[in-house]
């Protein structure tokens, strides 16, 4: 799976880009298709509607999108999914506006028929399937950029297994830890600066040994990270945490 490649290559989307612009297809046909939702709901987003892969709003975006692959250029300065964004929105308006002329239809409002086609509960349905589409792919960024954060504080994802705590308490200690060194501005600058634990001040601030902080201090690390970084899905994995 794409998902499973990119996490143990620690690509960046940028990085795969420039391969496939190097003329890697492969990888052009599973970044595509790995990243459909993405494409539906930036269509969805300007067609102010669902959009289902069969309309062809969809397959506008999907063009678009790989307009935005051949096209993008990290020296920029955005992202590679910010770009894509512009690039099918910007064709999706290109479309409606193009449709209006040829049909007449008010400006930029979507043609009632399709609707009408499915019942309430199919409609339904198909957004809750959109919801969880995207929610998996929202968590798959999440779980990329950890990667690439963690790779700072030199620890990879791979240790994320070995390293975190076996018992909920542990777990929690640990947690309470993180949120220790987030709310002391000094030691919060210290971890960001040094990308390590302060052990010696934070015995000051929590109820355990230093015995046992030394033991997870790259769990603390990585629950530091997550908390200060935006990381919402994540945060999830994360109980009682209650900034």
């Amino acid at each position: 799976m794409i998902e499973s490649q990119l996490i143990d290559k620690e690509y960046r989307l940028e990085d795969q880009i420039e391969l496939i612009q190097r003329g890697d297809e492969h990888l052009r046909n599973d970044i595509i298709e790995a990243y459909q939702p993405f494409i539906a709901k930036c269509v969805s987003d300007v067609c102010k509607r669902y959009i289902k892969k069969q309309n062809d709003e969809f397959s506008v975006g999907m063009i678009a999108f790989n307009e935005a692959i051949e096209m993008y250029s990290r020296e920029k300065g955005s992202s590679f999914l910010a770009f894509a964004q512009v690039i099918i929105k910007r064709k999706v308006i290109d479309y409606i506006r193009k449709e209006q002329r040829q049909y007449m239809y008010p400006a930029l409002n979507m043609n009632d028929e399709d609707e009408l086609e499915e019942s309430p509960l199919q409609i339904s349905e198909a957004k809750k399937i959109f919801e969880l589409e995207e929610e998996s792919w929202n968590r798959k960024q999440e779980i990329l950029e950890l990667s690439e954060h963690l790779k700072k504080y030199k620890i990879s994802f791979k240790e994320l297994t070995e390293i975190s705590p076996k018992h909920q308490d542990a777990r929690e200690s640990a947690v309470y830890a993180a949120k220790q060194l987030i709310n002391d501005q000094d030691l919060k600058e210290y971890v960001l600066r040094k990308k390590r634990v302060p052990i010696k001040q934070l015995l000051k601030l929590v109820p355990v040994s230093k015995k046992t902080l030394e033991r997870n201090r790259k769990y603390i690390l990585t629950v530091f990270i997550i908390l200060t970084g935006d990381y919402v899905y994540l945060r999830e994995y994360l109980e009682g945490v209650d900034l």
